[in-house]
């Protein structure tokens, strides 16, 4: 079989195949040399930009450092400016990759990478797919993301797509006469893996519990599920897992970095040390130990392009105690550092303790399908399900009674159902939203 997907990047300036073989030499060094590796990677980097990046001088304020905590942490507001103005020299807007984040942090921005280091993300992901079994020029992909729904964008998508033996179920619709049909296509395709956002294959999931089907029983060659950009509750996991008959492998990365956190096949949460070097920093910008709590703030190591040198992504996690410089573990991500909920007590909690509370109560009977939560007032919070019956009032006292014992009494919850629920231009969930 002629690898399209290699083919492809190469052809599009790409190259992949020295990307490749910088990786595995990457991968080769001792774990008692690593540290030299990112160290040499790190005062690297940082010159190239300080030496040739006008938009990082001034950012730093300097053309030459000598400690690496003095770096100023990057924000994502720190790129709302035109793109070609956070270009180094040598790169224009038509010898990069350029790209656009989602926005469902709030502050979307336009980024660029230099087509090696885009070349070295696609490395870093085939690496890690790989562990899995699953070959991007070979295996089909069953893939549950949004598509543009202009002709020419919608075009282009479905183009990728083909060349990167992908089938694309469009997710903006998830009734169940739609989903009969994503079940009546892996009836016939051979289809190696699903990949997508995690609400919509757990939705999925839960149609085919309704049907007491596993999908693997259906489509033979299916290997394993990908699952990215939402969180992975525990109980969603080995809801897919039963329901599917696969593995289900957490994914976490951003589109202006690479893959930051993959789950290896001993189920642990492998950070990308190759490509990129992970902190986790407290509200003062120091390193805090692994075990501990706090920001995730990350340098591309290979990005001469634009830099993200010390840049907070805007997450909360924590790494595993027995990471080491080569293989940092990703022990648990928290959430967004913005989906905070302000109480009237002046407590701030995740607004993910919400989402734990409620999911654990609302689907004990498999009858609410998702929902989201928007904090509307500082006491006030909407719930927004959709289901095959409304709630009832046991239901919703439950609901109360749980969250004034995990957070505070005296909050108000107002309950729509609806037919659907509204997700982002490019198909994803947001599960918490504060509009205060």
């Amino acid at each position: 079989m002629i690898p399209l997907f290699d083919l492809s990047l190469q052809l599009n300036g790409f190259p992949i195949k020295k990307a490749k073989s910088e990786l595995r030499k990457i991968q080769s060094i001792p774990e008692q040399e690593f540290e030299n590796f990112v160290k040499n990677k790190k005062q690297e980097i940082v010159e190239f930009h300080l030496k040739n990046n006008s938009y990082y001088q001034k950012f730093v304020g300097k053309t030459e450092f000598k400690n690496w905590k003095d770096l100023p942490i990057m924000h994502k507001k720190d790129f709302q400016k035109p793109l070609k103005e956070r270009l180094s020299v040598g790169y224009t807007l038509k010898n990069v990759y350029v790209n656009k984040t989602s926005g469902s942090c709030g502050n979307p921005f336009i980024f660029a990478k230099d087509k090696y280091s885009h070349a070295l993300t696609w490395a870093s992901n085939m690496a890690r797919f790989g562990w899995h079994g699953i070959n991007f020029n070979s295996s089909c992909q069953a893939r549950f993301y949004g598509i543009p729904l202009d002709f020419m964008g919608n075009t282009k998508e479905r183009f990728k797509d083909f060349l990167s033996h992908r089938y694309r179920f469009s997710i903006f619709d998830l009734s169940d006469n739609i989903l009969e049909g994503f079940l009546k296509k892996f009836e016939i395709k051979k289809f190696v893996y699903i990949n997508g956002y995690t609400s919509s294959i757990v939705l999925f999931a839960k149609f085919l519990q309704q049907k007491n089907m596993v999908l693997k029983d259906i489509c033979p060659t299916l290997k394993a599920c990908v699952v990215t950009s939402e969180m992975l509750f525990e109980e969603d996991k080995m809801l897919l897992k039963k329901q599917f008959g696969v593995p289900v492998i957490n994914e976490y990365g951003a589109s202006e970095l690479d893959l930051i956190a993959f789950e290896n096949p001993e189920e642990e949460w492998q950070v990308n040390s190759e490509t990129l070097f992970v902190e986790i920093l407290d509200d003062e910008d120091n390193v805090l130990p692994y075990g501990e709590s706090g920001r995730i703030v990350i340098t591309s190591l290979f990005n001469k392009a634009h830099p993200f040198i010390r840049y907070d992504i805007g997450d909360i996690g924590i790494l595993d105690q027995k990471s080491t410089l080569k293989k940092p573990i990703l022990k648990k991500l928290i959430g967004r550092a913005n989906d905070v909920v302000i109480l009237p007590s002046g407590k701030k909690s995740p607004g993910l303790t919400f989402y734990y509370v409620t999911k654990s109560i609302i689907e004990d009977d498999s009858n609410v399908k998702e929902f989201v939560i928007k904090q509307t007032k500082i006491d006030t919070f909407e719930v927004e399900y959709v289901s095959e019956t409304e709630l009832n009032l046991t239901q919703i006292y439950k609901i109360e009674r749980a969250i004034s014992l995990y957070l505070e009494k005296g909050l108000t919850f107002v309950f729509f159902r609806k037919e659907k629920l509204e997700r982002s231009k490019s198909g994803k969930l947001k599960q918490f939203v504060s509009l205060i």
